[in-house]
């Protein structure tokens, strides 16, 4: 699943790890704390814990102790609580995690239940003397209509165990899942959720893979004719070659600045029947073995353990779906080059007054394919056969997209304005002895979207903000037998939301996520050894709201330890 940053290679930090055989006893899983302890290397973050209701939970063993020891997906049965038959206030995923000692790169976790994606994360990597173990939770109640029925599920974690290249792989992944219940009640009512889930995945009914522009993963839909909203949750995962895509670099320069190609830029495309219908930014995920493995233990970088998808709202298509013939909704990767994996839900909601709906779309402005403006200023010095210089990739483009419904209650008239802003800018200082490239990358999308029921106007505005900076330095020796690796990186996740009535804030939040780790690793090519300098982590997590709901967590890690936590919130409004 991983490669390397340029010139250095990720089997020479896992070959500084002591090997330990493979242990033909099945371990099991280890229940570890779900809030942080100091002094502790398992994998923990500052983010929340999905907040309960006050009721007593039914909880659905989805599967217990499964090991990961190959890249055969597990499957297992699924039937709804008997005694919580739902409408339910929540819906809460859990799963732990472990793997045993030894050697292993970090892998991609995908769980599914009826081929819709319920978990999509990766894993964290173990060392000769730690075998790490955590919790993930998610809420998953707008996926309530796929849990009242039985279901097929599938738990896909592939993973190799045995030898390659020389290198011994003996870490085997171990987890459990389940799901909790809440049913609901007079204080914690049931909400609305979609009606209809229907999963957007490969062939094989997993996540599909995206090695170029022109890649789809699709979902023919039969859909019923009194659709009234639409939405997409969609995840494009940076994998293999495009895993550090922000350090790529155009195709002409790939051999002198020893990085991949297609640019640093990425967008993740919807479409619909063939045309443009929405737009994802693709977040930089950085996976536990990303640049330094020792960066990231214990506190792995923003939603490393737990991705968070995209939600593309749909409705302006609304009327074209109910339309009782078969259509066809799309997902790909611009510049996608070897490769993405990507996984969608499309969320369906219908009119329960009505049995059939009408409605189309009244305008579409959005292109079918963004237009990156690159600037490429490198300089070749041949007596120190040196490049330096600066790349950036820039794309801009706004659009609305506006459609309607008639329902039950009356015509819904929704539209969708947003403006993406991509830029990302690259330093480089390039010879046979350094390999130098700085990056910074931002992804911003401002959306509005305004929805008319008759005389009734509500809106919606979100802005995302994705700010990443990477600087990465590597020296070799002369006789190429030790090196230095010299890194650090900011990566952050902002979201503010404003909903509103007949054009008054109604509701507002914030969201903001930021992980920083810096190292010097300290490579022995003969020996075969990499051994890091004070690696450092911080991570903060902030939520508020106009309500008054606050959360703030802070954590920090030295030396591959969870060193303080810190909580911010003090105004009496707990999580």
């Amino acid at each position: 699943m991983r490669k390397a940053p340029p010139v250095i290679s990720s089997l020479a930090i896992l070959a500084s790890l002591a090997i330990l055989p493979v242990n033909s006893a099945r371990a099991q899983v280890v229940i570890v704390p779900t809030t942080p302890q100091i002094g502790s290397s398992n994998p923990v973050t500052a983010a929340p814990l999905v907040p309960r209701p006050n009721t007593k939970p039914c909880v659905v063993q989805l599967f217990s102790n499964l090991a990961f020891d190959n890249f055969t997906p597990a499957t297992f049965s699924y039937a709804p609580p008997a005694n919580c038959p739902g409408p339910w206030s929540k819906v809460v995923f859990t799963a732990d995690f472990t793997v045993t000692a030894g050697r292993q790169f970090d892998r991609t976790a995908a769980f599914y239940l009826g081929h819709a994606s319920i978990y999509y994360g990766t894993t964290a990597e173990p060392r000769a003397s730690l075998s790490p173990s955590w919790h993930v939770e998610r809420d998953v109640t707008d996926l309530s209509a796929i849990f009242k029925s039985d279901q097929t599920g599938e738990a896909n974690i592939g993973n190799f165990i045995g030898v390659s290249g020389g290198v011994t792989y003996n870490g085997i992944i171990y987890s459990s899942a389940a799901l909790e219940f809440y049913p609901a009640s007079f204080r914690d009512p049931a909400p609305r959720v979609p009606d209809i889930v229907i999963p957007v995945n490969g062939s094989g009914g997993d996540a599909g893979t995206l090695n170029t522009t022109a890649d789809q993963i699709t979902q023919t839909l039969d859909l019923p004719t009194n659709v009234e909203s639409v939405y997409l949750d969609v995840i494009a995962q940076n994998q293999s070659d495009d895993e550090f895509f922000y350090f790529d670099v155009p195709n002409n320069e790939t051999s002198n600045l020893e990085s991949y190609g297609g640019t640093a830029f990425r967008e993740t495309e919807i479409s619909i029947d063939g045309q443009p219908a929405g737009v994802a930014p693709v977040y930089p995920w950085i996976f536990t073995g990303g640049v330094d493995p020792y960066w990231w233990e214990p506190i792995p970088a923003n939603q490393t353990l737990d991705f968070r998808p995209y939600r593309v709202d749909l409705t302006p298509f609304a009327g074209l779906l109910s339309d009782g013939s078969t259509h066809t909704v799309a997902v790909s990767v611009f510049n996608a080059d070897s490769y993405f994996l990507a996984t969608a839900n499309l969320l369906v909601y219908t009119d329960h007054g009505s049995k059939k709906t009408t409605g189309g779309v009244l305008s579409n402005t959005l292109s079918a394919a963004p237009t990156p403006v690159v600037d490429e200023n490198i300089s070749y010095n041949a007596s120190a056969q040196a490049y330096t210089g600066t790349i950036s990739v820039a794309s801009d483009r706004s659009f609305t997209i506006s459609g309607y419904i008639n329902t039950s209650h009356g015509r819904v008239t929704t539209t969708v304005q947003q403006k993406v802003h991509f830029i990302n800018t690259q330093e480089f200082d390039i010879t046979p002895l350094i390999d130098g490239q700085d990056a910074q990358q931002d992804t911003t999308v401002d959306s509005f979207t305004s929805t008319r029921t008759g005389p009734i106007v509500t809106t919606r505005e979100e802005h995302f903000d994705y700010p990443l900076t990477m600087n990465y330095n590597f020296t070799v020796s002369p006789d190429f037998t030790t090196g230095v690796q010299t890194a650090n990186v900011n990566q952050q996740f902002k979201l503010d939301t404003t909903d509103g009535f007949f054009g008054f804030p109604a509701y507002s939040s914030h969201t903001s996520e930021q992980s920083t780790a810096s190292d010097t690793l300290n490579y022995n090519f003969v020996a075969g050894t990499a051994a890091p300098q004070n690696p450092q982590t911080s991570q903060t997590y902030q939520f508020h709201d106009s309500r008054g709901a606050c959360y703030s967590e802070t954590l920090t890690a030295a030396n591959n330890a969870l060193a303080s936590i810190t909580n911010g919130c003090h105004n009496g409004h707990g999580w």
